[in-house]
């Protein structure tokens, strides 16, 4: 890598030179995709993990956070990327960061769109007395959601920067540190709320029985 060192008190320091124009705009999208993928989804997803155990109204705040709070984020730092990636030209055209990036907010998409209908268009005639099928795929493409994003932001930091900005300027080792903190915290956590597993399905097993009793609302299990 690309170094120079000064005298600073008899101590050699290292010194990079300064960050572009266009390298501050990929830091900024790395950092602003990274918040979206890597911290504010993976808080909904946590926050319904644990908070369905207590509560039947614990839908909205988990779709407050992963559409009204992470969405801008997420479509934001994707915007950039996408700017970004005219700025570079052919020199990153289509690469494997950027299909990544598209897949990932095509699948964001797509699980916005199947909680939504999960949570307001109800099949319990098909599914009574069991948890739907669907409510499994919403779970397991959220995983996977979270795990492709882990890998995307693992390769921009890796790979991506110097294939398109080479070694003047590395990626600190703060960032590694942050991500593999970042995907540890989450996945111990949620592994953890996996413990609550029994308590919700007998609570989801009795909100059934109450739907399929006389008089009572029609109030479904959602994923």
């Amino acid at each position: 890598m690309l170094h120079d060192l000064r005298q600073n008190g008899g101590t050699d320091v290292p010194f990079t030179f300064p960050l572009s124009p266009i390298e501050i705009k990929a830091r900024n999208h790395a950092l602003v995709s990274s918040i979206g993928f890597l911290v504010l989804l993976p808080l909904g997803v946590l926050l319904a993990r644990y908070a369905r155990t207590f509560t039947r109204t614990w839908f909205w705040g988990h779709a407050t956070m992963q559409f009204i709070i992470s969405g801008p984020v997420i479509f934001a730092g994707w915007a950039m990327g996408y700017r970004l990636s005219g700025e570079l030209g052919s020199q990153t055209l289509l690469d494997r960061h950027q299909k990544i990036g598209i897949a990932l907010l095509a699948l964001y998409v797509t699980q916005l769109l199947l909680g939504t209908i999960i949570h307001f268009f109800k099949m319990s005639s098909l599914f009574r007395g069991h948890r739907p099928p669907q409510n499994y795929l919403h779970v397991a493409l959220g995983l996977a959601i979270l795990a492709l994003a882990a890998y995307q932001v693992h390769y921009g930091i890796t790979i991506e920067w110097y294939f398109a900005f080479g070694d003047e300027n590395p990626v600190t080792d703060h960032a590694m540190h942050a991500w593999l903190a970042l995907i540890i915290v989450f996945w111990v956590l949620y592994f953890l709320g996996m413990a609550f597993i029994p308590r919700q399905f007998k609570s989801e097993a009795e909100g059934r029985r109450q739907m399929r009793a006389p008089g009572k609302a029609n109030e479904a299990t959602n994923a």
